[in-house]
């Protein structure tokens, strides 16, 4: 039997079309390899942008163009330390929960998300 979920309420004083564009850009955030990558190491804990480069196999470039997006959108957090920068997750549970959440929805549709035409990996 499947149960019928009903649509998130939106925020107070958000219409359902700022909310949707708001979920959008959310995850449009984690829609790069490379900035998922990032995130789910910051779950890790905190990093220094020289780290992460040597981690995830990135140029620095790269890191800090994806860090700053990160930065922008509020999903990351980041500090001074000495001459460099620390950065974390600014939610860390909350953004462990929709990792988790898409690791099961992702169990659950198998390859069809790779497989999908517009989108999978062999339409880019």
């Amino acid at each position: 039997m499947k149960t019928q979920m009903s649509a998130p309420a939106p925020v107070a004083g958000i219409s359902e079309t700022s909310a949707l564009t708001a979920a959008a850009c959310l995850f449009h955030g984690f829609s790069d390899r490379s900035r998922l990558a990032i995130v789910q190491h910051l779950a890790l804990g905190e990093h220094r942008v020289v780290d992460l480069t040597k981690h995830l196999g990135l140029a620095q470039s790269t890191v800090s163009k994806h860090l700053l997006c990160l930065l922008d959108c509020g999903l990351v957090t980041v500090r001074p330390e000495g001459r460099a920068s620390v950065y974390a997750l600014a939610y860390q549970e909350a953004t462990l929960q929709v990792l988790r959440a898409a690791e099961n929805l992702l169990a659950l549709t198998g390859d069809a998300v790779e497989l999908c035409p517009r989108y999978g990996t062999e339409a880019r």
